[in-house]
């Protein structure tokens, strides 16, 4: 993926890393659409950071994905990255079936959404020279964090969606890149303050980094995720296990 010159949409960017990052690739001279559910927050963030465009989106509806990637489309033909950042992460108790409302709105956030919104953009990237789709897994697809058992399984399974349109888009002008982040320091499940968490500026300094010297790169991963990346390679994975139950 190139670093500039890009048009950019990202759903799910009017927070954490989605708006951190919207905001470094404008910086590096991309044109950025962010977009998300509630209109009043976007219109604050259009009027706090001129130049950044933004379109009301609720990537749990599956004919607003279709609409507004049209719109988006339309409003912004020079659209070549589309970034599916959109997520929530939230526990679960599976003692009872109580947490099923929580797991099916987690994977159609998490899952379902990603897919719908990569559904309604790839025949229209392959016409762009040089394009990207870029997924958002996480550590946690790696080595599960055992509160929070459905939103490790969509972000294994983003990664495994992720290698298989790889595959297919292989010989089209379009690259995927996954995006593995750590835990970082965002208010998803409350880690703005934990000190064990990455902080933001550190990741989306070193995301950028890994972007500009990695182009070809299939996945970017930062040197605070990689032992859970890494865990069941070299031979740690009940031990790394056991620190996550410990959280």
């Amino acid at each position: 993926m190139k670093i500039s010159g890009n048009t950019v949409f990202i759903p799910g960017a009017t927070s954490g890393i989605g708006l951190g990052l919207a905001l470094r690739l404008q910086a590096a001279g991309n044109t950025v659409v962010v977009a998300g559910r509630r209109r009043a927050l976007l219109d604050q963030i259009v009027r706090d950071y001129p130049g950044l465009e933004a379109v009301e989106l609720d990537t749990t509806d599956p004919q607003a994905v279709v609409d507004v990637s049209a719109e988006v489309q339309r409003r912004w033909p020079e659209t070549n990255v589309v970034v599916a950042m959109a997520g929530i992460m939230q526990t679960e108790d599976v003692t009872t079936g109580e947490f099923l409302p929580t797991a099916e709105a987690i994977v159609t956030t998490n899952l379902l959404g990603p897919i719908r919104l990569i559904a309604a953009w790839t025949s229209f990237l392959q016409s762009r020279p040089a394009a990207s789709i870029v997924t958002v897994s996480s550590g946690l697809a790696s080595v599960p964090l055992p509160i929070t058992p459905t939103y490790n399984a969509t972000k294994a399974a983003i990664h495994s969606f992720s290698e298989g349109i790889r595959v297919q888009l292989a010989d089209t002008s379009v690259q995927v890149v996954e995006l593995v982040p750590p835990a970082v320091q965002t208010t998803l499940l409350g880690q703005q303050d934990d000190p064990s968490a990455m902080p933001l500026d550190e990741y989306l300094d070193e995301t950028m980094a890994l972007l500009e010297a990695q182009p070809d790169a299939h996945e970017i991963l930062v040197e605070r995720v990689k032992f859970l990346r890494n865990a069941e390679a070299e031979g740690r994975y009940d031990e790394v296990l056991a620190r996550l139950r410990g959280h």
